[in-house]
């Protein structure tokens, strides 16, 4: 953990259950600032303050998802885990068309949310300081870490940190099938991904390929029953 402690803004609408993440974050040695209304969420998120944002998808005022799409096209660095309603997956699906990077289905384990906020502050560099890994090849693009641009000839892609991530794992076992269970425990930070869908691995792959190869798995293979391939 850094010197100064990463600031989650925690927007929930449910007294008991947004008290409880605060509680939690601060045990956990974080700075949390809870909020009930979306509108109120996302004027204080803009306010660059934070670290993280915790956002549940009902709120009053002003849903999770108008929040999430206009924080992101406003900072779209900053890091939002979703919450939402067991087994609603449109809620999912919904919350990585506007922007989330990551998100928990309620109820949740306090180890399970916990795992996945050290992770993504881990990728935004608000955890815990790790040196700049060094560039690295992709089949014909090299792909900085640091800046998470990817270069091929004249060719300038802008990746988020997750890709950024996954390609570099992807990249150190070329050949190797890396499992979705394997994936969302190294790159997503999941204690126990058995109990995670994995569609938001697929998703996230899905985006990786569009952005680095239009014709699909010339660079990362599905391999049917048992996760993803890098082909160099």
């Amino acid at each position: 953990m850094s010197a100064r402690a990463p600031a989650i803004l925690v927007v929930e609408d449910e007294e008991s259950i947004r008290k409880g993440l605060c509680d939690v974050l601060a045990f956990r040695g974080y700075a949390p600032e809870g909020v009930e209304r979306g509108d109120d969420g996302l004027r204080r998120a803009l306010s660059n303050e934070h670290a993280l944002v915790l956002l549940d998808v009902m709120l009053p005022a002003m849903n999770g998802f108008d929040v999430c799409r206009e924080l992101r096209a406003a900072l779209p660095e900053l890091p939002v885990l979703m919450l939402t309603a067991q087994g609603s997956e449109q809620d999912v699906l919904e919350g990585f068309r506007v922007g989330a990077d990551d998100y928990v289905t309620k109820p949740f384990s306090v180890a399970e949310l916990v795992a996945r906020v050290e992770a993504l502050l881990r990728r935004s560099g608000a955890g815990v300081a790790d040196e700049t890994p060094e560039p690295f090849a992709f089949g014909s693009w090299r792909i900085d870490p640091g800046t998470r641009e990817a270069a091929r000839d004249d060719a300038r892609v802008e990746l988020t940190q997750l890709e950024a991530s996954l390609a570099s794992l992807f990249a150190r076992e070329p050949g190797r099938i890396l499992s979705r269970r394997r994936l969302l425990k190294e790159v997503w930070g999941v204690a126990d991904p058995d109990r995670i869908e994995t569609r938001t691995v697929d998703m996230h792959v899905a985006k990786l390929r569009k952005k680095l190869d239009a014709s699909g798995d010339a660079l990362i293979q599905t391999v049917r029953g048992e996760g993803y391939r890098f082909h160099a």
